[in-house]
Order: C-alpha cells, then sequence, then structure tokens
C-alpha cells in the first residue's frame, strides 16, 4: 500500500512538471512569436495580416460601394489567399498596402441614367428622380416626342456628363407640330351631315391641347353617361386629374364657367367664326376678355359635368358649328 501511494505521488509530480513545462514553452512562444497570415495577391507573396476578417470586410465593403458619386460596383476579378502561420513579434502586417494593392485592381462600374428618345440616348443624370422629372417637365410642355421619351438605368466603366434638369428640357423640348385646319365661312350644314360649306376659305393652325390617351373620338357613339346612341361632337382625352390643358392656338376667351353636361368649361375664340372648347374642367385658370397665346395653360383636367373620369373633351366649332377635331389632332 505505502508504494502505491508513493507511486501517485510520483505520478503528479510529473503530471505537474510536463503541464508546467507546457505552459512556461507556450507563453515563451507567445511572447517571442504571434499568429499571422501569409497572404498570397496574384500568385505571388505580397506581405502578412494578423486580422483576415477585417481586410476582408473592408475589400468586400470597396467592391459593394467603391469610392466617389454614382458608382454602382467595383469588380475586383482576383482575390488574396491567406495561410495561417507564427511568425517573431517584430515582424509587421502590411494590411493597408495589401489593401490598396488590391483596390487598385478593381474596375469600378458607375450607375447613371440615359432620358432616350426612341432608341438614342440624348441626355444623362445621375438619378432616376431626375429622369422622371425631366420626362414629365416635357409632357406638361405638350414636346412633340412626349411619346417617344424613355429612361435607361446604364452600368458602364465611363460615366457620362451630367446635364441639369432645366437644361435637359430646353435641349429635348420639340414645338408641337401644328396640323393646319382649313375650315370656311359662310354657311354650314349640321352636324353629323354631309356638312358642305360655301364662303371664303380660312385656316387656323391647332395643336392637341393636352397630353393623354383618346378615350372617344368625334362621332356617333353610345353614350357613357345616358347610354343612347346620339352624336359625339367632340374628342375626349384622358389623363390623370390636375393634368395641364393648353390653348390650341392664340385667341381670346369668350366664356368661362359651369355649362350643363360640359361641366366647367373654358370657350377661345380665334377669329373667322372659329372657337375651340376645352370641357369637364377641374379647375379654370384663365378669365373671360383675356388674351392667351397658343400653349397657355387654361385649365387642369378634371371630371365635372356629365363624365366618367378625368378627361378633356376637346371640340372645334366653325360658325357654331361642330367640326371633326381628327383633321388634325393625332
Amino acid at each position: 500500500m505505502k508504494n502505491i501511494l508513493v507511486h501517485i505521488r510520483t505520478s503528479f509530480k510529473l503530471i505537474f512538471l510536463l503541464v508546467a513545462s507546457v505552459i512556461i514553452i507556450l507563453a515563451a512562444i507567445k511572447f517571442i512569436y504571434k499568429p499571422m497570415y501569409s497572404v498570397t495577391f496574384n500568385g505571388e507573396f505580397v506581405g502578412y495580416v494578423q486580422d483576415k476578417d477585417k481586410l476582408e470586410n473592408k475589400i468586400k465593403a470597396y467592391m459593394k460601394n467603391g469610392e466617389g458619386a454614382n458608382v454602382d460596383y467595383v469588380d475586383i476579378p482576383v482575390l488574396p489567399e491567406y495561410k495561417i502561420c507564427l511568425l517573431k513579434n517584430d515582424k509587421k502586417a502590411s494590411d493597408d498596402e495589401i489593401y490598396n494593392m488590391v483596390k487598385s485592381t478593381g474596375i469600378t462600374y458607375y450607375k447613371y441614367y440615359a432620358v432616350t428618345v426612341g432608341d438614342e440616348e440624348k441626355i444623362y443624370v445621375s438619378t432616376k428622380e431626375q429622369a422622371d422629372e425631366i420626362i414629365e417637365k416635357l409632357k406638361n410642355k405638350n414636346s412633340s416626342n412626349k411619346s417617344k421619351l424613355g429612361v435607361t438605368e446604364k452600368s458602364e466603366t465611363e460615366v457620362k456628363e451630367f446635364t441639369e434638369v432645366a437644361q435637359a428640357v430646353d435641349e429635348l423640348y420639340v414645338e408641337p407640330v401644328r396640323k393646319t385646319y382649313v375650315a370656311t365661312t359662310g354657311s354650314v350644314g349640321n352636324v353629323g351631315g354631309s356638312n358642305t360649306a360655301t364662303g371664303v376659305p380660312i385656316s387656323i393652325s391647332l395643336s392637341r391641347p393636352t397630353s393623354g390617351v383618346v378615350w372617344s373620338r368625334y362621332g356617333m357613339r353610345t353614350n357613357p353617361v345616358s347610354g343612347s346612341y346620339t352624336m359625339h361632337t367632340g374628342m375626349d382625352i384622358a389623363n390623370s386629374q390636375g393634368t395641364s390643358i393648353t390653348a390650341s392656338a392664340a385667341g381670346t376667351v369668350k366664356f368661362t364657367g359651369w355649362f350643363g353636361g360640359y361641366g366647367n368649361l373654358v370657350i377661345l375664340s380665334h377669329g373667322n367664326g372659329v372657337e375651340t372648347y376645352y370641357a369637364h374642367c377641374q379647375s379654370i385658370l384663365v378669365s373671360a376678355g383675356q388674351s392667351v397665346s397658343a400653349g397657355q395653360t387654361i385649365a387642369l383636367m378634371g371630371s365635372t359635368g356629365n363624365s366618367t373620369g378625368p378627361h378633356c373633351h376637346f371640340e372645334v366649332r366653325v360658325n357654331g358649328v361642330a367640326q371633326n377635331p381628327q383633321t388634325y389632332v393625332n
């Protein structure tokens, strides 16, 4: 029994000495050495880093955001490789040098927006909001190229020169094509008939009074309010509430106000018996007797009177008789 106890005590001493030796060795190693990562880039040794995750996260953030304005992303074709090792404590890390080396190989892609007319890129801006604003302003000005306008998102290595919104609108605006409407003075037949006119021919240039979709054209139709089959004496152009309505030609305001099924109505006189009607307005911005120029905003689109939705009922009358607006408005 005594021998067994002696053996146990001896074993404990040996274990203690072994553990103490390991601790001393590890402490010596830690005092002299430290764990680091050897870094290779494009197959070549480029230095050491102590915190691999920190460097990797920094590179990833640069690839995602880049530096400077309008950066979409940065493409870095080859990333560093790491191998853990023990180095003497006096060995210094080179995180910044490695990061800058990796960054220098990146290819920066810039995001911006092209305002297009048809398939042709015309103007470049930095944000989608600016592009949308340019198109909206051109539509409100009734630019004749408004149906061809579009926006394309771009991501390229070379960013274009940007244009301010106001300048872009000026550069892209195209005066609406005004078709010449030929009427005659003298007597005219009944609406819907074979309108033969006599007298001296006259002409006037007219433009479309608002942007939107042609909802209903001139001619016989089933009235959407009453359900009866009647003559529609104008052209209905539908758009959102509050869309600008402009004068089709220069003239004088003959009437403004409520007029039965027309709701809020503006009548412009253009001379030689030619008048234009703008009905169902939400609000009227001119007054009777006022002179207006072609393209001037005279009202805002609404749905007053006999109407099933926001639109502008547009009529052309010669000596009080409605004519077909489709002869000059598409």
